[in-house]
């Protein structure tokens, strides 16, 4: 398929040539559920933590005495049922992340850049970067291509320390690398900023 080319003025200047099995193939949902699924668990940090009782820090002591109080027997006040007492089935710390099989995961970041395309998300940029790192210089690329406050992704051919840097202070850009792309960032992206190189690149790097 045949894609237009930007300036960074978000002016047309051209046409490039996008692989149909990457950028125009149907759309698996499932893949991109379970990709999005395993990003979010990857990033969980796990360390909610509760107390049983043998780990709550009160009196062993009963309450009261066993018998002659018509109470129910007690042995102790770290009962689950007593206020201050230990939790049951409460949550430890452990291990959310697990592995998703390699297939599924290209399934899936195939399935969001085609996504992109026939939602008209997607929009090919001549190669740039920011050499001196300043925000200001990338916020006005951004600003030709989405409104303030709208999610942008930008896809770069190669990792680029100063553009990352450059797009740490706008809260609502996110900067990947082709090769390591974020099925959560392309999936709620309202506009997908792909570098030319980058998909020159993705088409390579997603044949089949």
């Amino acid at each position: 398929m045949e894609a237009k080319v930007y300036s960074t003025a978000a002016k047309e200047v051209g046409t490039i040539e996008l692989s149909d099995s990457v950028f125009n193939r149907e759309v698996s949902t499932g893949s991109i559920y379970h990709a999005v699924n395993n990003e979010l668990a990857n990033r969980r940090v796990g360390t909610a933590c509760t107390k049983v009782r043998s780990e709550v820090n009160y009196s062993n002591t009963k309450p009261f005495k066993q018998k002659g109080t018509g109470n129910a027997r007690r042995g102790d006040k770290k009962s689950p049922i007593l206020v201050g007492g230990g939790t049951i089935f409460g949550p430890k710390p452990r291990d959310y992340s697990y592995t998703l099989p390699k297939k599924v995961k290209r399934l899936a970041m195939k399935s969001l850049l085609s996504l992109s395309v026939q939602e008209d998300r997607l929009r090919i940029v001549q190669d740039f970067t920011n050499e001196n790192g300043k925000t200001k210089d990338l916020a006005q690329i951004v600003k030709a291509f989405t409104e303030e406050g709208k999610r942008l992704v930008i896809v770069m051919k190669d990792d680029d320390a100063m553009l990352r840097r450059a797009a740490k202070n706008i809260p609502y850009v996110r900067v990947l690398a082709y090769d390591k792309l974020s099925a959560k960032e392309l999936l709620y992206a309202k506009t997908v900023l792909m570098l030319e190189g980058a998909a020159r690149n993705l088409n390579e790097f997603f044949a089949e």
